[in-house]
């Protein structure tokens, strides 16, 4: 699934629509932040080019023939004995085409998120999730009821992270529904509908807990972020 640049007009009503509709039994605030992706991965596309070169030196170690050949091939035939010079310039010259090769290969982002281990997506997305709370929603209602529903299309994942109040009585592991509802919609590429199943989850659960006061009030925005 290619990753939307962005939702349309009509997708952010329908999701703010469901906040709304969620918030309308409980006191919880319902925060939704939609991602492109949650890290560039640099440090892991430098750690494949270098692992590379590391690997072309092995190789150059242990069969020297199948690089010095060619080099003294391209020489005109004319090396009749090898220098140290000769063979740290060979390994020079072989292990930086190596890795500067697996770099520029990543730069097509399909295969370079196809490289990046499955552990490290989803540290990096769960990292940029409770940052993102903290910034947008930790502290800022005031009975702690805040959550977010986060979701990274590159990596394909998400996270709910809620406020103090909430995280009290909740235990992480009652979200597993409302996420898998959400990436089943959105493996499908309805990522509107998947935001929507996991908002009416969230928002069921939360009323369990945190019943709607007659006076309470809309303390977070209903709006959908993408950034």
């Amino acid at each position: 699934m290619a990753p939307p640049l962005s939702l349309s007009a009509e997708d952010h009503d329908r999701i703010s629509k469901a906040v709304a509709a969620a918030e309308a039994d409980s006191a919880g605030e319902i925060v939704t932040i939609l991602a492109e992706r949650s890290d560039g991965y640099t440090d892991v596309a430098l750690s494949w080019a270098a692992l590379a070169a590391i690997a072309t030196l092995a190789a150059l170690a242990v069969a020297p023939g199948a690089f010095l050949e060619p080099y003294a091939w391209l020489r005109g035939g004319w090396v009749s004995e090898w220098t140290i010079r000769d063979a740290l310039l060979v390994a020079l010259v072989v292990t930086a085409s190596e890795f500067l090769a697996v770099l520029l290969i990543q730069l097509w982002p399909p295969f370079k998120f196809w490289l990046v281990p499955p552990p490290i997506k989803s540290l990096r997305v769960r990292d940029q999730a409770v940052r993102a709370f903290r910034i947008g929603a930790e502290r800022r209602t005031h009975g702690r009821t805040g959550i977010l529903i986060y979701l990274s299309i590159r990596e394909r994942r998400a996270e709910i992270v809620a406020d103090a109040a909430i995280a009290a009585r909740v235990d992480p592991d009652v979200w597993a529904d409302a996420m898998a509802a959400m990436l089943a919609r959105v493996g499908q590429g309805h990522v509107t509908d998947g935001m929507i199943a996991a908002i009416e989850r969230v928002g069921a659960i939360v009323a369990e807990h945190f019943p709607r006061p007659a006076d309470d009030q809309n303390e977070l925005p209903d709006r959908l972020i993408e950034v």
